[in-house]
């Protein structure tokens, strides 16, 4: 049964112009739903899971398919060191549930809040050196495409780098299959006042000290505020703290990215080792996740050009700094995933998370994407961006495979929306 409603996206700053939302209970309803649509502006349909992008690349002017109510699916094979979900689980969840079992996942994002499926379909990340993306962890998944129909696809289809970041160009991903492995603690320390001149002069050294770090800025000033150093810990086992980064001074009380804001609903710090799931992510299941009342952007540069990048957004430090709330700097492994902001070579991101001043962030990104464009940043896809010449193609060296298996996958179109024809599939 479909309803007419107003939704609208986590941090609110946007309203879902679709017609109708669908709210399928089994994958069976899924088929039901899609096999009913016959594409154009008003037969199409898209999924939406947390509902944590910041624009509409989830939207449609047909219906929605939300992935809330979907029969939960958590299915792990200790043998083949794997587990099924459904695509509507959260992160949250399916940790606590391995860890409660003995297994982790390779890495988390810094919300444990957000879909799998949404988070793998957008390439969302965590941080770490030698980390690539959550999607690397998929080795199969399931999805019902255009025609209605169930397809599993696995690393031995050609067509599965191309299948895994699709932007739910390809169909409703209804369950996915993730490598996992034996669960592991992770101690987690918090520097201040890290000077830029010693932070670029040892990035590499700073990014490495730990299996994920994090550095938290406000372009503004003469030195990084926080560095997070998030490092993994055989469980039982003593975890030396570091006295010293580079200048910065290891923080004596737990803080929160944002100057000011309680850290109750930060994951530990101080060193104290925890299990995985409560110290990978920044802020903890149980509590609202970040600040809420923002918006998001970022983007993915070669990690050649990090300090180049940094550099000029460091000389728009005065435009930036009005509209920011924190950045974060981080870093993320390399994957042969087609449209992934990591392919072909690990990244640093370069963060944002804005005051929801949306009028006034939208007409500073042009500027901080040309200043960017030297170092062939890729924007996140969940987060916003311009793109005004409309040239992200340039970035992806498969983007015309990509648009290659959507026009083969989906040729009514059923799946399309105006993100995708306004950035990827281009009409």
């Amino acid at each position: 049964m479909a309803t007419t409603e107003t939704l609208r996206n986590w941090s609110g700053n946007y309203t879902f112009q679709a017609a109708e939302v669908h709210r399928p209970e089994t994958v069976e309803q899924v088929q039901e739903v899609v096999a009913a649509a016959r594409g154009g502006e008003a037969g199409r349909v898209r999924a939406i899971g947390t509902r944590h992008c910041f624009q509409d690349l989830a939207d449609t002017t047909g219906g929605l398919v939300s992935l809330e109510r979907l029969e939960p699916t958590i299915e792990l094979d200790e043998a083949a060191r794997t587990v099924t979900v459904s695509g509507g689980t959260r992160y949250g969840t399916l940790a606590e549930h391995l860890h409660a079992r003995g297994w982790a996942l390779h890495n988390l994002a810094s919300l444990p809040h957000i879909s799998v499926a949404g988070a793998v379909a957008t390439a969302t990340h965590g941080s770490g050196d030698t980390s690539a993306n959550l999607a690397t962890a998929v080795v199969g998944l399931e999805l019902v495409g255009a025609d209605g129909e169930l397809r599993t696809l696995t690393r031995a289809d050609a067509d599965f780098p191309g299948a895994v970041v699709s932007l739910g160009a390809l169909g409703v991903v209804v369950r996915l299959t993730l490598e996992v492995e034996p669960t592991y603690d992770v101690a987690q320390e918090v520097h201040t006042g890290l000077p830029w001149d010693a932070a670029l002069a040892n990035l590499d050294a700073v990014t490495s000290s730990a299996d994920s770090v994090s550095l938290f800025v406000d372009w503004t000033g003469d030195a990084v505020q926080q560095v997070w150093r998030k490092s993994r810990v055989v469980p039982g086992e003593r975890h030396e703290l570091r006295t010293e980064l580079f200048g910065a001074a290891p923080s004596p009380v737990k803080l929160h990215p944002l100057p000011g804001i309680d850290p109750v609903n930060c994951t530990d710090q101080l060193g104290v080792p925890g299990p995985w799931h409560d110290r990978l992510p920044h802020f903890r299941l149980r509590y609202t996740p970040s600040n809420g009342d923002e918006l998001q952007s970022e983007y993915l540069v070669p990690r050649e050009h990090a300090v180049g990048a940094i550099g000029a957004l460091r000389g728009l430090s005065d435009r930036i700094a009005p509209l920011l709330q924190v950045s974060e700097i981080r870093t993320i492994g390399a994957d042969d995933l087609w449209l992934s902001t990591a392919h072909g070579g690990p990244r640093i991101g370069l963060h944002f998370t804005w005051l929801q001043r949306q009028a006034e962030v939208e007409a500073l990104l042009p500027a901080i994407e040309e200043a960017l464009a030297p170092f062939e940043a890729r924007p996140h896809w969940g987060k916003i961006f311009a793109d005004t010449g409309r040239d992200l193609a340039r970035l992806y060296p498969r983007m015309d495979h990509f648009r290659a298996l959507v026009a083969r996958s989906d040729p009514g179109g059923v799946f399309r929306g105006p993100f995708l024809e306004r950035h990827v599939l281009l009409g």
